[in-house]
């Protein structure tokens, strides 16, 4: 009995070594186990229990394999999913990174022309809607478009008048350019296009405000440290293609060269102030005056709105403000001042002082100017003072109340005196007061 159960042991052992040398099949397995039973190595009642585990593992390992198998598709699905997320993700990051931003006003605009040769009084209503986005391409670049109303492609003005029997109005491209900004040099921005203005301004005797200027500049600020920045700025901007006539050659256009240079200084904690300089110099300006015949459309060249005829213009500029935050309200004194080196005659200065500051919640911005007939370019200066010519001087008061989040309202009146106010640039010393009553809505 002894030695029977020795040499089953022995069968059983042999068995299940040969079982795990062959693969696991069902057929192999059941063949194994009638050899073992057919030799007498396991006795029925043994073949019947291990021919029942047989099954239970044949089983187990189909459902292994299932399980398997519906892992490896969830895996398959999954990984789908994934990359179908990860496209919906890029597209939905370059939407996080987009802005729309966008303003529309409502203006009531009434001007007075006292002893303007030929010039009416004028009461009217107009519009400005503007809307731009913004995206950030890569942490390098960034683009920016924007739209806005304008009566006509004046450079001056956004502003739509409401007439016409309710016709449609214009739209027109404001805005369109590409800012690199490598992240080897921290604020240097290389803009190309038609761009904000990248110059600092202190006032607008310059520079009108809606005056988006066209080609290429460069920016940079330099911390000096915790309580100084340095700025500049420079640009190339082509006006007129070949106003001369000659050839297509790049020195035949009208060009400007703008340079700037300031800084930024807080003094004391409450008491910061800023400091700068700029040239703006123009190439063939005298080439691009208004034709002597025919049909002239204004502003058909740089001298225009008060400015001698063929003018030429090489501005210098100097400007500054100081801000004072310890006083019972805040208030910053600011101005400009500017000489044309160029000029034919000695009408060649301008210059603009300003205050401001606010009161319960009223803003009030205050300046007064006096700008000489060829100090600053007739096409560019703001156009809503002395309606928009040089050889003029007044005052000029601002108040805006924020009324509710984003949404202000604001008032302004300009007491002009302007020598040069009619086509034939006929000295007439004339009273130019406006009134412009704003509702503006931002988002």
């Amino acid at each position: 009995m002894r030695l029977a159960s020795t040499k089953t042991a022995a069968a059983l052992c042999g068995g299940l070594l040969l079982a795990m040398s062959v693969p696991a099949s069902a057929a192999v397995d059941a063949k194994l186990l009638d050899m073992l039973k057919a030799n007498g190595s396991i006795t029925q009642a043994q073949y019947v229990e291990l021919q029942t585990e047989l099954a239970q593992d044949q089983k187990a390992q189909q459902i292994a394999q299932q399980a398997q198998q519906e892992t490896n598709e969830q895996i398959a699905a999954t990984a789908k999913k994934t990359n179908e997320l990860s496209s919906f993700d890029q597209k939905l990051a370059w939407a996080a990174k987009t802005q729309f931003k966008g303003d529309v006003r409502f203006r009531q605009e009434t001007v007075k022309n006292d002893g303007v040769p030929n010039a009416k009084d004028q009461d009217r209503q107009r519009i400005r809607a503007r809307l731009g986005a913004y995206t950030e391409i890569n942490p390098q670049v960034d683009t920016g478009i924007r739209i806005a109303t304008g009566s006509s492609d004046d450079a001056r003005s956004t502003n739509q008048d409401l007439n016409n029997y309710f016709d449609k109005k214009q739209i027109w491209l404001d805005l369109g350019y590409v800012d690199y900004h490598p992240d080897a040099v921290k604020n240097l921005h290389l803009i190309a296009g038609k761009m904000n203005q990248p110059w600092v301004s202190m006032g607008d005797i310059i520079w009108d405000s809606d005056i988006n200027p066209e080609g290429l500049a460069v920016t940079y600020k330099y911390p000096l440290n915790g309580s100084a920045e340095l700025f500049g700025s420079a640009g190339h901007y082509t006006l007129k293609d070949n106003v001369d006539g000659e050839g297509v050659q790049f020195k035949h256009d009208l060009r400007l060269y703008a340079g700037q240079l300031g800084g930024r200084f807080a003094l004391t904690d409450s008491l910061k102030l800023t400091l700068g300089g700029s040239i703006y110099s123009y190439d063939n300006d005298k080439d691009s005056a208004c034709p002597t015949s025919g049909t002239v459309t204004a502003p058909c060249a740089l001298a225009v709105n008060g400015n001698s005829p063929n003018e030429t213009f090489k501005l210098y500029e100097g400007f500054g403000q100081l801000d004072i935050a310890n006083l019972p309200v805040p208030l910053s004194i600011y101005g400009q001042y500017v000489n044309n080196n160029d000029a034919s005659n000695d009408q060649d200065t301008g210059w603009l002082a300003g205050v401001k500051t606010k009161v319960y919640g009223f803003g009030i911005d205050y300046n007064y100017r006096d700008v000489q007939r060829n100090a600053v370019v007739g096409a560019f200066t703001d156009s809503d003072f002395a309606n928009g010519y040089t050889g003029s001087r007044g005052s000029k008061l601002k108040v805006s109340y924020e009324l509710d989040k984003n949404f202000t309202l604001g008032a302004t009146y300009f007491m002009a005196n302007s020598d040069y106010t009619n086509a034939s640039l006929k000295k007439t010393d004339s009273d130019i007061n406006t009134l412009q009553l704003d509702a503006e809505a931002k988002f």
